[in-house]
C-alpha cells in the first residue's frame, strides 16, 4: 500500500470526531503524514471549529463538517449516496476512519461508496496513551512514530493578532495563563484554590491571564468577584485562543481541551487530574508537561502548597 501511494502525491481523508481533545492527540497521524508526504492533500471530515486548527497549521487543506445532514448516510445499512459523495470518496488513495464504529457499518459503507483503501483506528484508547495509540494504523504504511507529541505550529500573523490581543488586556509580556474550567464539573480543582495561586502569581510579579469558555460560568463569576482587575480571555474562537496561548509563557489548568491545545502549542503547562486516566489522556507537547495526580482522584483533596511547589514560584 504505502509503495503505491508513495508514486505520486496522495491525497487522504480523515474522518474524526469527537471534543477538542480527542482531536488534538490525533494530530500526530496529521503530522506523520504530512511528514511522509509533503505535497499530500488531506481532507478532514469533522467539527469545524476544532478542525480549522490543523488547517492553519499546515497540516491539512479542508474540513468538511460531520454535521451535515448527508454524513449520516454513512452510518446506516444500505445507503443511498450521492453521485458527488461517491466521487469524492474515490478521488482519495486513502481513508482514515477515526469515527466510532464498532460494527463496521462506516467502514463497510465508505469501501462501498468507492474507497480505495480504509484504515480504521478505534478512537476509544485500549492501552497506553491516546498518541500512540492512534498512531499504531499507520503501521500499515510502515509508519512507525510512536514518539510523535502533538504540534500547533501557527503562522505568524494569527500569532501576532494574538499578542495584539494579550496587549489590549495590559499585558506586556508572555503571561502565566489560567484556566479554572473544564468540560465537566466533576474535573475542576475547586475555584477558591486557583483564586489563590493566581494572587500568588502576582505577587512575585508574574502577569496571569485567564482562560474562561461557555461552560465555566460559575469560574467567571468567582473570578470577578474576588480578581476584579484580573486580564481575561473569553468569547474567542479556538484558533483565536490557540493563537493567543502560543503568545504566553506558561499554563496551569484542570484536565481538559485547554491544556491539550496549551501543549500542542508548545507552552509548559502543570495539568490537575481528579478522575480522569492520565496515564491515557494527559496532555503531550514540547514543553515540559507536568501532571498532578489528586489524591486518589479527589481534586478536594489537592493542596494548594502542592501545586505552587510545582509551579516553582
Amino acid at each position: 500500500m504505502a509503495e503505491a501511494i508513495r508514486s505520486h502525491a496522495p491525497r487522504f481523508l480523515i474522518l474524526r470526531g469527537g471534543a477538542i481533545g480527542d482531536f488534538i492527540v490525533t494530530l500526530p497521524v496529521l503530522q506523520a503524514l504530512r511528514a511522509q508526504w509533503p505535497a499530500a492533500t488531506i481532507e478532514i471530515w469533522g467539527y469545524p471549529h476544532i478542525a480549522d486548527l490543523a488547517v492553519a497549521a499546515g497540516l491539512a487543506q479542508t474540513v468538511v463538517s460531520l454535521d451535515r445532514a448527508e454524513m449520516a448516510r454513512f452510518f446506516v445499512p444500505e445507503p443511498a449516496f450521492t453521485p458527488t459523495q461517491v466521487a469524492a470518496i474515490r478521488s482519495f488513495d486513502l481513508v482514515f476512519n477515526y469515527l466510532h464504529d464498532p460494527g463496521g457499518q462506516v467502514r463497510d459503507n465508505l469501501l462501498l461508496a468507492g474507497a480505495k483503501q480504509v484504515v480504521s483506528g478505534s478512537p476509544l484508547v485500549a492501552g497506553g496513551h491516546a498518541v500512540p495509540f492512534l498512531l499504531a494504523p499507520l503501521a500499515r504504511l510502515a509508519i512507525y512514530e510512536p514518539d510523535l507529541v502533538p504540534v500547533l505550529d501557527l503562522p505568524a500573523d494569527l500569532r501576532a493578532h494574538g499578542r495584539k490581543r494579550l496587549q489590549a488586556l495590559g499585558l506586556r509580556g508572555k503571561p502565566f495563563a489560567v484556566h479554572p474550567g473544564s468540560g465537566s464539573p466533576t474535573k475542576n480543582w475547586p475555584i477558591e484554590r486557583f483564586v489563590e495561586i493566581i494572587r500568588r502569581l502576582r505577587q512575585t510579579g508574574r502577569e496571569v491571564v485567564a482562560i474562561l469558555g461557555e461552560a465555566d460560568a460559575g469560574e467567571a463569576t468567582a473570578l470577578g468577584r474576588d480578581l476584579p482587575e484580573l486580564a481575561v480571555l473569553e468569547r474567542l474562537s479556538l484558533l483565536e485562543l490557540a493563537a493567543t496561548l502560543a503568545e504566553c509563557g506558561a499554563f496551569l489548568g484542570n484536565d481538559s481541551g485547554i491544556a491539550h491545545l496549551a501543549a500542542a502549542v508548545g507552552l509548559p503547562a502543570v495539568v490537575l487530574f481528579g478522575p480522569s486516566d492520565a496515564q491515557a489522556w494527559s496532555p503531550r507537547g514540547r514543553g515540559v508537561i507536568q501532571i498532578v495526580q489528586a489524591p486518589e482522584g479527589e481534586l478536594e483533596r489537592l493542596e494548594i502548597s502542592t501545586v505552587w511547589k510545582i509551579l516553582g514560584a
